[in-house]
């Protein structure tokens, strides 16, 4: 609990939807510049329809997927989005459909030679499929603040990353990806945040879950304070940024 009374750490599917930062539209016109057949896109793992939203832009549909039905739930709707609970290794989805078939942020969780599989199946002859992540958050105009960043997400709840986290921070780069590769711009997540987005943020980290369930709430409790004494006031707007790397690439040999 914090000294206003916050508990940052008891936070659902809203409150997930509400602090997870938004992806660049530049990214999802990059994404469909690479595809000849705009009909459909799937969004593979979509939580809560972040990047689907920015998806209609560019796709004439999109189907959005994902196994949570808390955070279909608390997807906003949008007009050409078929919002559906379903698994990545098991995808409603026509043979042949899809131009664009990608997952922001969620690759790390799939059985992916399964997935691989699904992708192939729905594909259409040119399609790309796409693996994006976003990495470590950091605050590039305020060193103080970046490091404690680090140390928590390092060192304070390290031990309770899951084993997958790893495939995200080094950007997929250790991961199987059978697929014709294209090059991608490279592009970031840049946002101006207070205490209160960061910490709505923060408390949505599966480690901070994990420490929270394995009783180191004091951690947490400690976290806060350390950052409140940085921040000053906590409505001073302060420079986050993520790295996105994206692996893409043709589903069929040209």
């Amino acid at each position: 609990m914090s000294a206003n009374g916050t508990n940052w750490f008891d936070q659902g599917g809203a409150d997930y939807a509400r602090y997870r930062p938004d992806y660049p539209e530049a990214l999802a016109g990059a994404l469909a510049d690479l595809t000849p057949d705009r009909r459909l896109a799937v969004d593979v793992g979509c939580g809560n329809g972040q990047f689907s939203r920015l998806l209609t832009a560019h796709f004439d549909r999109v189907i959005a997927l994902d196994p949570s039905a808390d955070q279909i739930a608390h997807a906003i709707p949008a007009e050409r989005i078929d919002y559906r609970v379903a698994p990545a290794e098991a995808l409603p989805v026509d043979d042949g459909s899809a131009g664009l078939i990608m997952a922001a942020q969620a690759a790390h969780w799939f059985d992916l030679p399964v997935f691989y599989d699904e992708v192939r199946r729905i594909a259409t002859p040119d399609a790309v499929v796409a693996l994006v992540s976003y990495g470590v958050m950091e605050a590039p105009d305020d060193p103080n603040i970046h490091t404690l960043l680090r140390r928590f997400h390092d060192e304070d709840v390290g031990p309770w990353w899951p084993a997958e986290r790893k495939l995200v921070v080094s950007g997929y780069a250790d991961m199987d990806f059978p697929f014709d590769g294209v090059e991608m711009p490279s592009v970031a997540i840049e946002r101006r945040w207070n205490l209160q987005q960061l910490m709505g943020y923060v408390a949505t980290w599966s480690a901070v879950r994990h420490a929270l369930n394995a009783g180191q709430a004091q951690i947490l409790v400690d976290f806060e304070a350390d950052m409140r004494a940085l921040w000053g006031d906590e409505d001073r707007p302060v420079a986050m940024a993520w790295p996105i790397s994206v692996r893409a690439g043709r589903v069929f040999p040209a």
